[in-house]
């Protein structure tokens, strides 16, 4: 029986048709731009013209970290009162009520690794171009919405905005290689967001307008036990493991 021969165009990965022996090093340049975004990243943002250059992407990160702290303490039980981002790229997400040692803990906690969990899933959607544009039109919608609801501030007014519009423009509008290169970015900046600073995870603390302020490490460490080094220490492990599964499961094939 004459063997049948085999197909040369396999269902396309990445958005991105090729030949069957091309498929995994397709993948794998794939992930190699995503690892380089995540790094150009967090070297840029230890740079004064790294971060002015990066500035709105910045103030997203923001929005990703205090999202995370002010969406937490709601599931709590607490008020999520209000979300304010400078335009230096700090910010702060204010919330009221009591949740006890092991509610501030958790907060402080899904904080650094939220971003990170919103950005893993965002690369991981990058493997269909459905996937890509509903996460596109989720983080467009959430933007939006948290801008109405929480933001009060002229930065966060501005720039928060500007993102959700073009979010959904390149979900609506954007041809398939923007909007997959789109997610991927974006789901890079919530991946290291924690990493604008990178001695935040390893640090008590600091002074902030004359008064000292807790770091999320340090809030762990007072409300819990181990130092605030061990914490910053396990949290990096947790999110280099997070992003490379992500990249595992993003690509198969």
């Amino acid at each position: 029986m004459e063997e049948k021969p085999r197909p040369l165009i396999v269902p396309a990965k990445w958005g991105l048709p090729f030949a069957e022996d091309d498929v995994k090093p397709a993948i794998q340049r794939e992930q190699s731009y995503i690892v380089a975004f995540a790094v150009l990243t967090m070297i840029a943002w230890q740079t004064e013209i790294g971060t002015l250059a990066l500035m709105p992407f910045t103030l997203l990160a923001t929005w990703f970290h205090e999202m995370a702290h002010g969406l937490t303490a709601a599931a709590l039980g607490a008020d999520f009162e209000r979300l304010v981002i400078y335009a230096n790229g700090s910010g702060f997400a204010e919330y009221s009520g009591t949740l006890g040692d092991v509610g501030q803990a958790i907060v402080a906690a899904i904080g650094l690794l939220g971003p990170t969990i919103a950005g893993c899933l965002m690369i991981i959607a990058a493997r269909s171009r459905r996937a890509t544009r509903w996460g596109l039109l989720v983080l467009g919608l959430a933007l939006a919405i948290s801008t109405v609801i929480w933001v009060r501030s002229i930065a966060g007014w501005i720039v928060l905005p500007l993102f959700a519009v073009a979010a959904v423009c390149i979900a609506l509008r954007g041809n398939e290689r923007w909007q997959r290169i789109s997610v991927e970015f974006t789901g890079v900046q919530g991946a290291v967001s924690v990493y604008q600073d990178l001695g935040y995870l390893f640090s008590p603390g600091g002074v902030v307008g004359g008064q000292f302020l807790l770091s999320d490490t340090g809030r762990i460490a007072e409300a819990l036990f181990l130092p605030y080094w061990f914490w910053g220490g396990a949290i990096t492990i947790a999110i280099v493991a997070m992003v490379w599964k992500s990249l595992q499961i993003a690509g198969r094939y």
